[in-house]
């Protein structure tokens, strides 16, 4: 037998992966499992990314073995979960590369269970995809405490095949959405899985079901309509088309604007296992409440401060390009992780992660750490302070176009273009908001120089008593 094969056997046989780095696998190592843990939901983990050929389960160790049917899957299951750690009942469960290659399957209980769960859910997953009503869902959001952008639908209902078009729109006093995939057995696929999910942590209840329509006519490509096939459509004035007549009656009037405002959370796709709906619910977010401490590498804090109010910070003293950034809360920590993992700042990609500590904590009275912790939890600079405040509308990822506000009468838009130009960024447009002179947006020569600009100039003394307050802004100029 290879050295790369795991012979599947009892826990009691079993040694466990040697730890360390390991090279790319169709094997993936699972962590951190809840004691309570079935099959299915560890299956249910890969199968938004390919075929699960295998199962090893060491409930004992809290850990399984998981292997895909190519390498390809293993490799965009562990890259996503890399950056969307999967959090099963409220704990966070962490997956690596095994140093196996595959596993072999012998005839003991555990592993005939095992084995009965990919069954089922291999064959749940085909019978149930053979017809569809039709191509198009209705989706209803209950619980509404965070608003749901259409790309953030998007981006959850993508997972389960190529969604042509989509519309939102309020009804009812309920906000709904309209999304058309490319073929039935897709809309099935996404409503056995998402149905009955939340977006988010308690709230954002999504309830789907087949339309009656079998087609979506959009007009407009905006914030509230989009038709993927066709990326020459204007943007109106964004108010989504109802050309279909059957659409037209259905909604009347009441087809109003969505909500406007928070870019939330990048969303983790389909976590919860398919075709088995008794199986416990695998919450969307990817931060338990509770955790709110981030890892962040080559990361100025003052960014994460977009997203949400930087609580506490400490550098490592070990390794001082990295940094522990403790937000106000799990949502915060996750807005400011999902939005800047990866954007290049000076040069390097910022890297962020979910850490194993709950809390930074301060250094106690007497042992100074070489001012090495900082603590933020009082500062006047935090956005959201203040519950319900308007900064909570406007998070917007990383861009290239900042938006500016709190400019005094005295300031002139050549004033405020040398300033950003002095930090050596590139200033591409600059225009003033035509009621409102307070405000501005400036366009930088890259997202890399606006991210530099925000830490360099948001607060920056403007005279009068004014200061300069800059984020990201949805717009271009």
């Amino acid at each position: 037998m290879s050295s790369n094969n795991i012979i599947i056997s009892s826990d009691k046989k079993f040694k466990g992966d040697i730890r360390g780095p390991s090279l790319p696998s169709r094997v993936i190592h699972i962590r951190k499992l809840p004691s309570d843990i079935t099959e299915a939901e560890v299956i249910s983990l890969g199968l938004p990314f390919g075929d699960v050929t295998n199962l090893l389960m060491l409930k004992a160790k809290n850990q399984a073995f998981l292997e895909m049917n190519s390498e390809e899957a293993a490799q965009n299951m562990v890259g996503y979960y890399s950056t969307m750690m999967p959090v099963i009942r409220h704990q966070p469960v962490y997956l690596q590369f095994s140093n196996h290659k595959e596993l072999k399957t012998d005839n003991s209980p555990n592993q005939e269970r095992a084995q009965a769960a990919l069954r089922a859910l291999s064959s749940s997953h085909v019978d149930t995809l053979m017809a569809a009503p039709s191509t198009v869902l209705r989706v209803v959001v209950e619980n509404l405490l965070y608003p749901v952008t259409l790309d953030a639908l998007c981006q959850i209902f993508s997972k389960f095949g190529t969604v042509l078009r989509i519309i939102i729109f309020t009804k009812n006093n309920q906000f709904q959405a309209l999304l058309q995939f490319s073929d039935g057995s897709s809309a099935q696929a996404a409503k056995l899985t998402l149905d009955g999910q939340n977006i988010y942590n308690g709230c954002c209840t999504l309830r789907i079901s087949f339309s009656k329509l079998t087609s979506l006519n959009v007009k407009y490509n905006n914030e509230k309509s989009r038709d993927f096939t066709r990326p020459d459509l204007p943007s109106g004035d964004s108010q989504p088309a109802l050309e279909h007549p059957a659409m037209a009656a259905a909604f009347g009037k009441d087809v109003s604007s969505a909500y406007p405002g928070l870019t939330l959370p990048a969303l983790p796709g389909a976590l919860a296992s398919l075709g088995l709906p008794a199986t416990a619910r695998l919450g969307f977010p990817s931060i338990p409440a509770g955790h709110s401490v981030l890892l962040v590498s080559n990361l100025n804090p003052e960014v994460s401060g977009v997203y949400g109010d930087v609580m506490r910070v400490k550098i490592l003293f070990n390794k001082k390009e990295n940094a522990l950034v403790q937000m106000c809360d799990s949502t915060q920590a996750q807005l400011a992780m999902s939005h800047l993992n990866g954007q290049r700042l000076h040069g390097k990609p910022l890297r962020i992660t979910l850490s194993k500590h709950t809390s930074v904590q301060l250094p106690r009275e007497g042992h100074e750490d070489q001012g090495l912790t900082k603590d933020y939890s009082n500062s006047p600079l935090h956005r959201f302070k203040k519950p319900g405040s308007k900064n909570y509308s406007n998070i917007f990822p990383p861009s290239a176009t900042l938006h500016l506000s709190n400019i005094p009468p005295s300031v002139v838009e050549d004033d405020l273009k040398m300033l950003f130009s002095s930090s050596g960024a590139i200033v591409k447009a600059f225009k003033f908001f035509q009621k409102d002179h307070k405000m501005a947006l400036i366009q930088m020569g890259s997202v890399e120089e606006a991210i530099d600009c925000l830490i360099t100039f948001h607060n920056h003394d403007l005279g009068e008593t004014h200061h300069l307050r800059v984020s990201f802004s949805k717009s271009s100029i």
